[in-house]
C-alpha cells in the first residue's frame, strides 16, 4: 500500500527489524511492484565540473576545497551528443546530466542545455538532469525540451542537514522538487549515507520523501565517497550491512519508487551487489566514472547480471515518451526573480577546511 503518513517512530521500527526479516519482507514487497528480472542501466555525463560555490561537506568540486577536481567549462551539445550515444550502444537506457551549478540561470548556457536534452531525445532514451535548484518556468522549459526526470537530492535528513550544507536550505530542495511536480517531469530524490549521520537521520530522509505526493518515481541511494580535500574525507566507509537495511527500508516505506543503486559502488563485491537487487534496488550507472569519483567496470555489471538473469530495461518503461517543443515555442519568463536563501548558519567543519585549502593556494 501507498501511504504518505509515515512517522519517524514507524520507519525507525522499520530500519531496526531483524535483518533477515528485513530483507523477506522487503524482497516481497519488490516483487509485487517491480519486475526482480529486469534492472535500469543508466549513464551519468558530467557537463560541467567543479567551481561550485556551494559548501556540501562531501562534494569535491565545492571551489572552497582543495582537491583533485579541475573546473571546466559547459560541454558542448556534439561532445554530449556523442557520449549519449556511446552510452545508448552499451545498453544504458538513460542519461543524466549534471552541471555544478547552485541554480539555474537563463541565458546562452542553459539554452544549451536544452538542446543537449532535446538532442538525446532522438536517440529514444531517457533524459534527466541535475543542474541545482530551478523555478516553475525553468521546469517547464525542460519539460517543453523532453525532459524525462529531474534529479535533486534532499541528502539527508532536514535536522542533519544543517551540519552538512550551510549555502543552500532544506526548504529550497523541497521548493525545487515542487517546481518540478507541476510540469510532467518525474522526480528523482534520494540522499547519501555515511556522512556522520544516525540511523534516525536516515530514516528521517525516507520520511521526508514518502510525504512528497506523488512519491519520486526514483531514489538514489548514495554511500559515501570519502574524497580527500573535503570536510568528510575521514568518515568511515558504509558497510554493506548498512546499505542493504536502507536500501530494504526504502523499499517498505516507497514501494512503487525505483531505487537507483548509485555512489559507492565499487566497495561492493558481486555478492553485494545481488543482495541489493534482491531487497529493492532496480537501477545503477554504469560506466567507470560518477560525476568525479570511480565506479565499477560496465563489463563485469553486465558480467554480474547475466549470472542473476537480469535483463537491462527499454527506455520509457514506467511512463511514455516526451513530447518535445521547438525552441521557439519555449522562451523564458521574462521578470521571473528566484528568491532562493542562503542560510546564515556556519558549518565549523567546513570553515576550517577552507581556510586549510586558502592557505594551500
Amino acid at each position: 500500500m501507498i501511504r504518505d503518513n509515515w512517522t519517524l517512530d514507524q520507519v525507525r521500527e522499520i530500519y531496526n527489524r531483524p535483518l533477515i526479516d528485513l530483507i523477506s519482507d522487503a524482497v516481497k514487497v519488490h516483487r509485487e511492484y517491480h519486475n526482480p528480472r529486469e534492472l535500469q542501466i543508466s549513464t551519468l555525463i558530467n557537463i560541467k565540473s567543479g567551481g561550485c560555490p556551494e559548501d556540501c561537506a562531501y562534494c569535491p568540486q565545492a571551489a572552497r576545497y582543495s582537491t583533485k577536481v579541475n573546473s571546466t567549462g559547459l560541454m558542448t551539445v556534439d561532445e554530449v551528443m556523442t557520449k549519449a550515444q556511446q552510452a545508448k550502444d552499451s545498453g544504458s537506457s538513460r542519461v543524466c546530466m549534471g552541471a555544478a551549478w547552485r541554480n539555474v540561470k537563463d541565458g546562452p548556457e542553459f539554452d544549451q542545455v536544452l538542446d543537449m536534452v532535446r538532442g538525446i531525445n532522438t536517440l529514444d532514451m531517457e533524459v534527466c538532469c541535475t543542474l541545482g535548484m530551478v523555478t516553475e518556468r525553468q521546469a517547464e522549459r525542460l519539460a517543453d525540451a523532453g525532459l524525462y526526470a529531474y534529479n535533486h537530492n534532499l541528502d539527508t535528513s532536514e535536522e542533519h542537514y544543517k551540519d552538512i550544507i550551510s549555502t543552500r536550505a532544506y526548504e529550497d530542495r523541497l521548493s525545487t522538487i515542487e517546481n518540478v511536480r507541476k510540469t510532467n517531469i518525474t522526480v528523482c530524490s534520494g540522499g547519501i549515507i555515511g556522512m556522520g549521520e544516525s540511523i534516525d537521520d536516515r530514516c528521517g530522509m525516507l520520511v521526508s520523501l514518502s510525504r512528497l505526493s506523488p512519491h519520486p518515481e526514483s531514489l538514489p541511494i548514495n554511500t559515501l565517497v570519502a574524497v580527500e580535500g573535503t570536510p568528510l574525507e575521514e568518515q568511515s566507509p558504509v558497510s554493506i550491512w548498512e546499505l542493504v537495511r536502507m536500501i530494504a527500508t526504502a523499499r517498505l516505506v516507497l514501494p512503487h519508487t525505483v531505487l537507483r543503486l548509485s555512489a559507492g559502488r565499487t566497495e561492493l563485491s558481486p555478492e553485494g551487489h545481488a543482495l541489493c537487487y534482491l531487497v529493492g534496488a532496480g537501477s545503477i550507472f554504469a560506466g567507470e566514472q560518477l560525476l568525479t569519483t570511480d565506479n565499477p567496470d560496465q563489463d563485469a555489471d553486465m558480467a554480474l547480471l547475466n549470472i542473476l538473469g537480469i535483463q537491462p530495461v527499454k527506455p520509457f518503461k514506467r511512463g511514455g515518451k516526451p513530447q518535445v517543443k521547438q525552441e521557439s515555442e519555449s522562451k523564458p519568463a521574462l521578470g521571473e526573480k528566484p528568491k532562493w536563501t542562503r542560510p546564515k548558519h556556519e558549518i565549523e567543519r567546513n570553515l576550517e577546511k577552507s581556510k586549510k585549502a586558502i592557505k594551500t593556494v
